[in-house]
């Protein structure tokens, strides 16, 4: 995402306003940014600690987790924060554990 200093409250403000909306429709679960200056790490089975992480993983931004009934709801959702942002969205689906 590469915003002008004029751009970025217009972005700001149409994001949130997609966030409100998702919190008014009943649908937003949590979001939040990801502190890019703090790097990851691999915490592996044995314990051990890595600045190596898993190749492809590298996570930029934030994310956003919506309940939602359908994958065409949760692409339109996306779509809908997209646009706000003028970034692209990667779209991922949480498997449900009954036990959390």
């Amino acid at each position: 995402m590469v915003l002008t200093d004029e751009e970025f409250p217009i972005v700001v403000a149409a994001s949130h306003a997609v966030i409100e909306e998702a919190k008014a429709s009943g649908v937003y679960v949590f979001g939040g940014g990801i502190k890019e200056e703090v790097d990851p790490v691999l915490v592996s089975a044995d314990g051990s600690v890595s600045t190596e992480i898993y190749p492809g993983s590298e996570l930029k931004g934030g994310f956003t987790v919506l309940e939602l009934p359908t994958r065409e709801d949760a692409v339109e959702w996306a779509r809908k924060i997209a646009v706000a942002c003028r970034c692209s969205q990667e779209l991922r689906e949480f498997g449900y554990d009954p036990d959390s």
